[in-house]
């Protein structure tokens, strides 16, 4: 492999320093210190999020000051002093950080973090003992997804501060704090993502979209524009694809073409893509590109798509509705009428982006009949079948090989690059790559879907909820993606996590000529939530109820009854989740309501808010598969399905197969996600992989230690070690050094090996809606203590305790990271994400909370053990996310007396409110 080389045409020569080491190149004079470190010098520890100076991932130090290297021309470089993630910064601090940064797990997906440890070594090479201040202000301009900041700050002030513990925790135990197996790769520059690297001679890929939501379209001469540039290769369109020109999530609807072949359906649909040198692929416009538009009156939001006469979208579906979802029990009208109490509310969200970090990129290579894909991608055997499916050809002419992924979020379950790329690669038998530009992935791919949601709950006197009904219709967009999933998975949680025995809740997934949305951490329960949740705020007003009191005594726990008819006989701590915020909660209501006494423009404010979230599919089969090998030389290798996207699976899995199989995490290699060498896990996302492949792995592990315990003929509390190729059982008398040398291998040198299948226990869900559609659910309470700035109408959230029941923590740091990570991005669904196609395209126009912007954030891990779960663990990557959001809206009713009821809370939104006392919508 080789890095894309720089363009020759008009090339001065620059010298400068990096990473104290002269360095030469030869570039055009507006060639970014970005391109020239990745292209130029290999050094692509610099990663590129947004090449525009927004995002900061690519901050190097420039003679002694943090920059953008994406903004930074080659020709004022001249002479420059550089350092990178690749060196160790100034007076050595970089490599003092990184250890600050394993320990403390400041890294997740790691795309962001170079560009994290140059904003912090450049503002400790100035100030040594920076204060926390100082710290948050030099992080400023470097945007995190993952982390929510915490840890990072937690790392750069320990370094501040003197103390850093360079003995890093390896113990590696289910319940211990390992550092990240992947985490040096990420603190090093060394992890490769989708963008960081290509075969050589790998032509460039660049795709045409639709500038229109809702257009017919031709083309003109395609091959007189091709035949007219030389260097550019070919011009893909729907013609080109030799199997299906469609994909999707479900067997039975791939409705989504890879091009557009006679009509678009939303603004920034792919119609066709040029193939070719690189140079020249950048240098041609979509104007030269001969295509005649006819646009046509787009159908714009669901209100528009459910109306006679609508344009139907999707012949399959003449109403536009793709799909319901309905769940009934007991009489609602009955539980109405027997409350004190009723209170009902409309409530609205709008699209948000996943704003992950790195934008998607990948390769693909043609060797035969066969076609590789390199690419980030949160599933890749989801890929693979889409993938083969576009191409017409088995499954076993076809491999993904994921890459490092820059955050996904659910945003990177749906195929993006990888068919565009196996076409290319198809036609031209070369290697071809792609990179999406910032302005590309945004406009192209799935956003969390825009949700319009009636809702109304009842409760007696006492404040028990007797009934609870919820109208909500969510808008898919152009494509089904996963709205189906989304409509289904609703009505199960509806209610919130609570005791209601009348409840109807029924939903509509519905197409308009919208960007697709699809999945996004919570699958429509954090829209939901924020309707039951501001409901029980309702309730507890008009009962005139403690806010906390009215969930503690509604709380669902050991032993009752879900809506759906599931008794809930294993892990459900949500009364011990309530129970632990209490303290935090007594104490700020009394803070909040001293502070307001003689508060006049700022007003303080704490709410409240629980969840409750299946983890896994709904009510479907939802397996994962695990190998784990022992060769004669002593190799034990973990060949793990499972794409880490920054959530931590690839070492909490680990931990799993050590524990289970009693060897320590150092002696395992690891082969991740590729399809041709790991077995199925099933897709990163709906918080199933701690659950679902932590199980499939501990089945593994003891499957090996059961066939190693049985060579030896040891007993089951028998212990191993591992040296070369020497494994030792250690049982008293019966202990015993075993060569694996001698054992009878197989042809790829294995001796032993370990098998694990899991599939969750669920059932289908009848026509009420009644089954068990999840094995286990993540449950927690959280609450947000906010200040309001009433003559700006600005709010700042000033604290967030969020108590979880994760089940067991196999590794308390990553389960607080994840945590930390869910509040921010709850905390962008309160009060500023908002996509809106064509005016929100990027990562200054669309914002998601800074290290400016997060509050202090108490975790409190309640671990009520799963007795399904691997060593009792569960999921949490979603339930990190859903009770933010209510509960900081709850914060800003209890300053203001305003009920809002649309997200994000944008300054003009509560302004108005405050003006009107409440908005509704």
């Amino acid at each position: 492999m080789r890095h894309e080389t720089l363009a020759k045409t008009d090339e001065r020569v620059v010298s400068f320093s990096v990473n104290g080491q002269r360095r030469e190149v030869s570039a055009r004079p507006f060639t970014t210190l970005a391109s020239t470190l990745r292209d130029g010098l290999g050094l692509t520890g610099t990663k590129i999020g947004c090449d525009a100076g927004d995002c900061g991932a690519c901050t190097v130090i420039v003679n002694g000051e943090q920059a953008c290297a994406c903004l930074i021309p080659i020709a004022q470089l001249e002479g420059a002093e550089i350092h990178t993630v690749e060196g160790e910064g100034p007076g050595g601090l970089t490599e003092t950080l990184r250890q600050a940064f394993l320990s403390h797990g400041a890294a997740q997906c790691g795309i962001c973090t170079p560009g994290m440890l140059m904003a912090a070594a450049d503002c400790l090479s100035h100030e040594p003992k920076a204060s926390r201040e100082r710290i948050e202000d030099a992080l400023g301009g470097v945007l995190c997804r993952c982390t929510g900041y915490v840890k990072i700050i937690e790392a750069v002030e320990e370094v501040a501060s003197g103390t850093c513990n360079r003995s890093l925790p390896n113990d590696g135990g289910v319940g211990s704090r390992l550092v990240r197996r992947d985490g040096h790769a990420k603190v090093t520059g060394a992890d490769l993502f989708g963008a960081d690297a290509a075969p050589d001679g790998a032509l460039w890929m660049r795709v045409i979209r639709s500038p229109h939501a809702r257009a017919g379209f031709r083309f003109g001469d395609l091959d007189a524009v091709v035949a007219a540039t030389p260097g550019l290769e070919v011009i893909l369109t729907a013609a080109n694809v030799p199997g299906e020109n469609a994909f999707g999530i479900f067997p039975n609807l791939k409705d989504q073409p890879v091009f557009a072949e006679t009509h678009v359906r939303f603004r920034g649909e792919a119609v066709a893509a040029l193939v070719g040198e690189r140079r020249v692929i950048e240098a041609i416009s979509d104007r030269d590109i001969p295509i005649e538009w006819l646009p046509l009156p787009p159908t714009s939001g669901v209100a528009a798509a459910l109306s006679p006469g609508a344009p139907v979208l999707h012949e399959r579906f003449p109403d536009n509705v793709l799909a319901r979802g309905h769940l009934r029990t007991g009489d609602v009208a009955h539980g109405h009428g027997q409350a004190a109490a009723t209170v009902e509310g409309r409530f609205a969200t709008g699209f948000v982006e996943h704003a992950y970090i790195e934008p998607e990129a990948g390769f693909a290579v043609a060797t035969g009949d066969r076609v590789e894909v390199t690419a980030c991608t949160q599933a890749p055997y989801m890929d693979l079948d889409e993938t083969a499916r576009v191409l017409g050809v088995d499954h076993s002419k076809v491999r993904i090989i994921p890459t490092a992924c820059g955050g996904g979020f659910g945003g990177k379950l749906d195929v993006s690059v990888q068919p565009l790329l196996a076409v290319a690669a198809r036609v031209t038998g070369r290697p071809v790559r792609i990179v999406y530009s910032r302005t590309e992935s945004m406009a192209s791919t799935t956003k969390r879907h825009p949700s319009q949601i009636w809702a109304k709950a009842s409760a007696d006197a006492q404040g028990r909820l007797t009934a609870y009904e919820l109208d909500g219709d969510f808008n898919t967009g152009a494509y089904a993606s996963w709205g189906s999933t989304v409509a289904n998975r609703v009505p199960v949680h509806g209610t919130g996590p609570y005791v209601v025995p009348n409840v109807w809740n029924r939903t509509r997934a519905v197409y308009t000529n919208d960007t697709p949305a699809g999945a996004f951490r919570g699958f429509g329960v954090p829209q939901a939530a924020i309707a039951n949740e501001t409901l029980m705020d309702d309730l507890a007003g008009a009962l005139d109820i403690d806010r906390w009191h009215i969930r503690r005594i509604n709380a669902i726990g050991h032993g009752d009854v879900t809506p759906s008819g599931q008794r809930l006989d294993h892990s459900a701590g949500l009364p011990e989740c309530l129970d632990a915020l209490k303290p935090d909660w007594d104490a700020a209501l009394v803070q909040t309501a001293a502070f307001n006494e003689t508060a006049t423009r700022r007003k303080r404010g704490v709410g409240i808010a629980c969840m409750w979230y299946g983890c896994g599919n709904t009510s479907v089969s939802n397996p994962s598969s695990m190998r784990i090998t022992l060769s004669r030389e002593g190799r034990l290798i973990f060949y793990n399905g499972a794409v880490d996207i920054g959530q931590g699976s690839t070492t909490i899995l680990l931990q799993i197969a050590s524990e289970a199989l009693g060897l320590r995490p150092e002696c395992f290699e690891m082969v991740i996600g590729d399809t041709d060498r790991t077995l199925d896990a099933g897709k990163t996302s709906a918080s199933r992989q701690t659950f679902v492949s932590g199980n499939a792995t501990r089945l593994a592990a003891e499957d090996l230690r059961r066939k190693i315990l049985g060579l030896a003929n040891a007993g089951p509390e028998a212990r191993l070690t591992l040296q070369g190729r020497e494994l030792s059982v250690l049982d008293g008398e019966a202990s015993r050094r075993i060569d694996l040398a001698s054992l009878v291998a197989d042809a790829s040198g294995i001796v032993l090996e370990g098998f694990g299948a899991y599939d969750p226990p669920t059932s289908p869900l009848d026509a009420d809606g009644q089954g068990v559609p999840y094995a286990t659910y993540g449950f927690a309470a959280q609450m947000a203590e906010v200040e309001v700035d009433t003559a700006l109408a600005t709010v700042k959230v000033l604290r967030i305790v969020a108590a979880h029941d994760v089940g067991r923590a196999i590794n308390p740091t990553l389960v607080e990271g994840q945590i930390h990570g869910g509040i921010a991005q709850g905390l962008g669904l309160a009060l500023m994400e908002e996509y809106i196609p064509g005016r929100t395209e990027n990562l200054h126009d669309y914002l998601i909370p800074t290290v400016g912007d997060m509050p202090a954030i108490k975790t409190i891990l309640v671990e009520d053990a799963d007795p399904e779960g691997p060593y009792g663990a569960k999921g949490v990557g979603e339930p990190a996310l859903v009770a933010t959001a209510p509960a900081i809206l709850g914060a800003i009713r209890h300053a203001t007396g305003v009920r809002m009821t649309r997200v994000p809370v944008l300054p003009h939104r509560l302004w108005e409110a405050l003006q009107q006392g409440e908005v509704t919508s």
